[in-house]
């Protein structure tokens, strides 16, 4: 049996600012887009080249998912972005405006630093060690 995952679905509070802030900031590319009906669509970003996992952009409904937009870890690192080059991308993304959390240290699995997407998720940039 061959499995892997597909898609993570991160709460957001509006599609088309989530779409520019991962799109414009990180530089991921827009999967899809489709309409499925009033208020939903099935938006999915990825980082470019990524070969089979991407983000769900899900807007929010209700008070109980409009509370847990930007916090759906309770506070912890939820989603990890590797990359084959940590300057390259950190350069990048700090011109861009992403907000880091930390300066970058190096670990023993990895170059890595914390930022904060739109809404306050936390993210690892990391380029792991070989």
């Amino acid at each position: 049996m061959t499995q892997q995952l597909a898609h993570v679905a991160l709460l957001v509070h509006d599609y088309d600012e989530a779409i520019a802030f991962y799109t414009e900031k990180l530089g991921f590319q827009l999967l899809a887009d489709t309409p499925l009906g009033p208020g939903k669509r099935w938006v999915l970003v990825a980082p470019v080249g990524s070969p089979s996992s991407a983000l769900l952009l899900a807007k929010a409904e209700g008070p109980e998912q409009q509370s847990r937009v930007g916090n759906q870890t309770g506070g912890r690192v939820f989603l990890f972005l590797n990359t084959d080059d940590f300057w390259r991308d950190y350069q990048q993304f700090v011109a861009r405006g992403v907000a880091f959390q930390e300066v970058p240290r190096e670990e023993v699995y990895a170059t890595v630093a914390v930022f904060a997407d739109l809404y306050g998720n936390l993210w690892d940039l990391l380029q792991p060690k070989p």
